[in-house]
């Protein structure tokens, strides 16, 4: 989803920068029994648990009730073997998130919940279109929230994958959401990867994020729209959202423009010439960050704070940019200036060479994994920057060529 949060963000900030899933999940294989000795080990996890669910304040009857009868569930156990690509350019998914059919939606429910919005912006200083614009990335606005149960999915990525740990504590977080909000078992739905509800909040985000929108006393983030947009504006100004800024703005660049530094204050770039591709001025305070997600010849844009906020409920740099220009088009804003370029992206194996090269290089101390975002853009850059390149930060065929070189 908080590190979460939305999270879905383990997982599903890892699916995020392919083709990243928007609402729906990745489509299960088909069913098939767990093996005996996969229940043998599940059965001694549940047994081994217990002590530290205890210690969380779950009662024995509680526990007992949460996996009488569970066996782990084997589509989520194969779901974890899959790896995405990670070579869909960002354009391509932004565009897809970005549909006329979901601006129109999005329109519609801020008229529909105007005074549940109005409430949320004003408790919380996020604006309704930032809170419809996550709603809508996360579940489709509550159409496809998953219907996984969340307890089977979150034991059995205890036992399976690289992130038991992680898991193992949704779990008892989710144990917690059974005892302290006596909520039905059966209704304890969501994503294969854990995350529950029309905002997709991991178990934990809901302990700390989830919010009573309606005041019927209970959190529900699977029925009640009230709920869901008070807890994605909660979460969200938890996570740094400032009420005074945009997440980030279109702009032009001038001629001749140093791209060396991406970092500078707004009013710095002001005073560089650079300005907003809707004739506006900029911020006038704070920090912003020059972003080129397809390079000089696409969109550019000056990020700010509130970046980061959005990245806090899913770390992929495609899903944030959605969020922002989706937000952008619900509140009435006109679709981009500048097109996307049609150079084709570089494929999964190039993203992960891209990595190895910058690495041996001494340009980058990440994971060599293919999946690109902030770190990657600033290794790409000092590399750029060392051969004389035009240091936009974006990794295409001419980088890949150089660095091969």
């Amino acid at each position: 989803m908080g590190r979460h949060a939305g999270i879905r963000l383990a997982l599903a900030a890892a699916l995020a920068l392919t083709g990243m899933q928007a609402a729906g999940q990745p489509a299960p294989p088909p069913a098939a029994r767990p093996a005996r000795s996969e229940s043998g080990t599940f059965r001694q996890f549940v047994q081994d648990l217990w002590p530290d669910a205890k210690a969380a304040g779950i009662s024995r009857g509680s526990f007992e009730e949460a996996f009488r009868g569970l066996e782990p569930d084997p589509r989520v156990a194969a779901l974890t073997r899959k790896q995405g690509e990670f070579s869909r350019p960002i354009s391509a998914y932004v565009t897809g998130a970005v549909s006329t059919a979901r601006i129109n939606q999005g329109r519609a429910l801020a008229e529909r919940w105007r005074d549940a919005l109005a409430r949320v912006e004003g408790a919380y200083g996020v604006p309704g279109e930032v809170i419809l614009a996550i709603w809508a990335s996360e579940s489709g606005y509550g159409a496809a929230s998953g219907d996984f149960d969340t307890i089977r999915s979150l034991a059995t990525l205890a036992t399976v994958g690289t992130r038991k740990d992680f898991f193992r504590g949704e779990l008892i977080a989710a144990l917690r959401i059974l005892e302290e909000d006596h909520l039905a078992r059966a209704e304890l739905k969501g994503s294969w990867a854990g995350a529950m509800g029309q905002p997709q909040f991991m178990p934990s985000s809901f302990l700390a994020h989830a919010v009573d929108g309606d005041g019927d006393g209970r959190r529900d983030i699977w029925r009640s729209v009230p709920d869901v947009l008070a807890s994605i504006g909660h979460f969200m100004a938890r996570s740094g959202w400032k009420a005074d800024l945009p997440w980030g703005v279109e702009v032009r660049l001038p001629e001749g423009l140093d791209l060396a530094v991406h970092d500078r204050d707004l009013a710095a770039w002001a005073k560089l010439g650079v300005s907003r591709a809707d004739g506006r001025a900029l911020p006038r305070a704070g920090l912003g960050r020059l972003f080129l997600p397809a390079g000089i010849e696409g969109p550019a844009f000056i990020l700010t704070d509130n970046w980061e906020a959005i990245r806090a409920y899913n770390t992929s740099d495609a899903y944030a940019l959605a969020i922002g220009l989706l937000s952008d088009r619900i509140a009435g804003s006109p679709p981009l200036r500048q097109a996307w370029p049609s150079t084709p992206a570089l494929d999964g194996d190039d993203r992960r060479e891209v990595h190895r090269r910058l690495a041996d290089l001494g340009f980058y101390g990440g994971l060599t994994d293919g999946k690109f975002g902030a770190q990657t853009r600033d290794a790409v850059r000092r590399f750029q920057i060392s051969r004389g390149l035009l240091p936009d930060g974006y990794a295409d065929r001419a980088v890949l060529d150089a660095l091969r070189r």
